[in-house]
């Protein structure tokens, strides 16, 4: 068993599933440390980006505000988004303050750890890269597709994702923190816009492949439309093979209940099936396939347990 104080952990991700994994990890006694996209290009953060351009802070305001300790109060006003006001609409406060904390201190990792430190956030949060970026997905019909909010919209199949310009920049920060870590964590979320952008960026593929860490991906529970179509959790994890090669992922964790009917059925509006967990062919392609109850079992929209995944991915690493 490895000693308590020296386990480090490492989430890569972005979108609705991180900040989840995130706030049980917080509580339990690692060294916890968030890699988190910059490719988003939607609503305030995308707004912000071309104004200001910086990277896009949407995904690292929810990280934040999932490993802060702040009062409810503060961290509602750090979430709170403008209903009203001609030029205000639409912004959130937090991504407000991280693009002017980032013209104070002229560099984004110093206004995210200066914001970090006044919402007393546990763990350390690093965007994956200090570049503003721009997502691209080539389809399987050839046709190209700009912008990470516009590859979902085109319903159609994606085979490749990639970015601009080129060369992207990871943080070294980043790279080395991969390469110490003990596990390291890659989130659920948008597969091919909010977990791909931090895979595909040079030399982050290649820590995942050279790390003594465990690497675990936590897969999906249901499909997402425009993205992941008809996909099982194999074809999910083929997909970060064909972008960043086959030896990167060691394990991978399925929730293994059935969804409830109800579930399925406000899902399937959105065109949203339950993945299927083929594991016989996760196995064949030499992975460790955890299965669990890791569903929040309250919540109508399908949440992995906060608790029950950080209990689980916890232990992953404090029995070795």
């Amino acid at each position: 068993m490895k000693s308590e104080k020296n386990l480090s952990v490492v989430v890569i991700g972005g979108g609705t599933g991180m900040p989840v994994l995130l706030r049980g990890l917080k509580d339990l006694p690692v060294d916890l440390t968030a890699l988190v996209t910059v490719a988003d290009d939607g609503g305030s953060t995308g707004r912000l980006r071309d104004e200001m351009g910086m990277p896009a802070p949407g995904d690292i305001r929810n990280v934040i505000a999932a490993l802060s300790d702040a009062e409810p109060m503060l961290l509602d006003l750090f979430q709170h988004r403008f209903q009203a006001g001609k030029d205000l609409t639409g912004h959130s406060m937090g991504n407000l303050l991280l693009a002017a904390m980032t013209s104070v201190t002229g560099n984004f990792l110093m206004g995210i750890q200066e914001i970090s430190r006044v919402l007393n956030v546990k763990g350390r949060i690093l965007p994956i890269s200090n570049d503003n970026m721009s997502l691209h997905a080539r389809m399987t019909d050839g046709s190209v597709v700009s912008g990470e909010s516009q590859i979902p919209l085109a319903h159609k199949q994606i085979e490749q994702v990639y970015l601009s310009p080129q060369p992207v920049h990871p943080l070294p920060d980043a790279v080395q923190a991969i390469r110490d870590a003990d596990l390291v964590v890659v989130s659920p979320g948008s597969l091919y816009t909010s977990i791909m952008p931090n895979l595909i960026i040079p030399q982050i593929d290649k820590a995942l492949g050279q790390t003594s860490a465990r690497v675990v991906y936590v897969c999906n529970v249901m499909t997402q439309e425009g993205e992941t179509d008809g996909y099982t959790a194999a074809d999910h994890v083929q997909a970060i093979h064909r972008h960043i090669g086959d030896d990167c992922i060691d394990s991978v964790v399925v929730h293994n209940e059935p969804i409830r009917q109800q579930v399925r059925e406000i899902y399937a509006e959105e065109n949203a099936t339950p993945v299927i967990y083929d594991i016989d062919r996760l196995l064949a392609m030499g992975l460790q396939v955890i299965e669990n109850d890791i569903i929040d079992p309250s919540k109508t929209a399908l949440r992995h347990d906060t608790h029950k995944i950080a209990k689980l991915l916890y232990s992953m690493i404090r029995d070795e």
